[in-house]
């Protein structure tokens, strides 16, 4: 099958974070073992989702990870001008489809250039690491890092994570925590604001707490020119509150993401933000006992990436995808959960991330095209004696 035939069938199946993901994980497992391919499976609880990694070439420590997702993101409310799980060829050099250049084109690529690493002398092994619910927050890629860490007797020395990068080389990644804060106040008529604790008002003051730490991080110089922005950012998305404007809200809540370059621990901002609303929370139940402060995770922290440039990583990923210029970016990935458990980690792959959750996704020919040549590429390079 060719690259596009292979990518045409992943687009096909709908398989959106959070929902089970068997379809499209049986299509890529029987495609593997159709070719002799020995697939490991990294289920979840009840079984309804699972990762899946393999071994193509010798057990012998060093190789290569590939690792990719095999979720999207929802089409629902998004102008789409074509069926979004149709790969359709427009004539103009792109190819839409949703999951297209996030990250199906990807893994098409892994996919179509198997063949010609089975037929290889690889001297390193290349690994195949494809994760479930990636869009609903990289919630599988740490069990299967640590799957493949502890599975194989050889220990693969890299991980290349192939989001959408232009195939531009990707050292660096935000941290990212969405949380979701709860204010339980005392209803009342809107004329007793000061006998009463309004949940809105009180919302808002953490809101603007939140925001003064972001600004104090600025302050005090915790930047890093790497990144655009090029400090950690606080941001509430999301405020529900009240039900009349003359009556006292006794609920609100809001949601919020934090993300941080590398330099900054977002457990320690998390714990400053609940010393403040402990504080909070002391002063007011002098007014009504039962005030409260709940902050919960929305999903777990994504860690960040901070690869250095003279990583060896570095260098493999600008030999074969002949890019040499190093970037980095503010999106959650999973490269930061693979260079956890141990393996020096990058992200580079085909396809624009600016394309990646719109209407009409698209991935060009082209690129689609240079994403099959850094294959090519890594296969020589695993074949060499010289490779360490």
């Amino acid at each position: 099958m060719t690259v596009v035939n292979i990518l045409e069938k992943l687009v096909s199946f709908p398989v959106l974070g959070g929902k089970s993901n068997l379809s499209i994980l049986n299509w890529i497992k029987d495609y593997l073992e159709s070719y002799g391919v020995v697939v490991n499976l990294v289920p979840n609880e009840d079984g309804t989702k699972a990762s899946l990694h393999c071994r193509i070439g010798p057990a012998t420590d060093g190789g290569v990870i590939l690792s990719g997702h095999m979720d999207v993101v929802p089409v629902e409310g998004q102008d789409w001008t074509s069926d979004p799980f149709e790969l359709i060829d427009k004539e103009d050099g792109k190819l839409y489809g949703r999951g297209s250049c996030d990250m199906k084109g990807f893994l098409a690529c892994c996919l179509a250039a198997l063949p010609d690493m089975l037929k290889a002398s690889l001297k390193k092994p290349i690994y195949f690491a494809f994760s479930y619910d990636e869009e609903v927050g990289c919630l599988a890629a740490p069990e299967l890092a640590k799957h493949i860490r502890n599975h194989y007797v050889e220990k693969p020395k890299y991980a290349l994570i192939g989001e959408p990068s232009m195939m531009e080389p990707i050292v660096g990644q935000k941290g990212i925590y969405i949380l979701e804060t709860y204010v339980n106040g005392s209803a009342g008529h809107s004329s007793r604001i000061k006998q009463e604790v309004s949940a809105i008002h009180e919302a808002m003051r953490l809101i603007l707490w939140l925001e003064a730490k972001m600004d104090k991080l600025i302050a005090d110089k915790r930047l890093d020119d790497r990144f655009h922005p090029p400090h950690s950012s606080i941001h509430i998305g999301l405020v529900n509150g009240g039900i009349a404007p003359n009556v006292i809200a006794d609920k609100a809540h809001f949601y919020w993401d934090l993300r941080t370059i590398p330099m900054d621990d977002i457990q320690s901002i998390v714990a400053e933000f609940d010393t403040f609303c402990l504080e909070r929370e002391i002063e007011l139940r002098s007014i009504f006992p039962d005030f409260s402060i709940k902050t919960i995770e929305n999903h777990p922290p994504v860690p960040h990436l901070d690869t250095k440039a003279d990583d060896p990583i570095v260098g493999l990923i600008k030999k074969i995808s002949g890019n040499s210029k190093l970037d980095t970016v503010s999106y959650a990935a999973e490269a930061g959960q693979f260079a956890n458990e141990g393996f020096h980690s990058a992200i580079c792959g085909p396809g624009s991330i600016e394309q990646a959750h719109r209407a009409d996704e698209f991935i060009s020919k082209e690129q689609l095209d240079m994403g099959m040549k850094m294959m090519y590429k890594l296969i020589q390079e695993l074949s060499s004696e010289a490779f360490s």
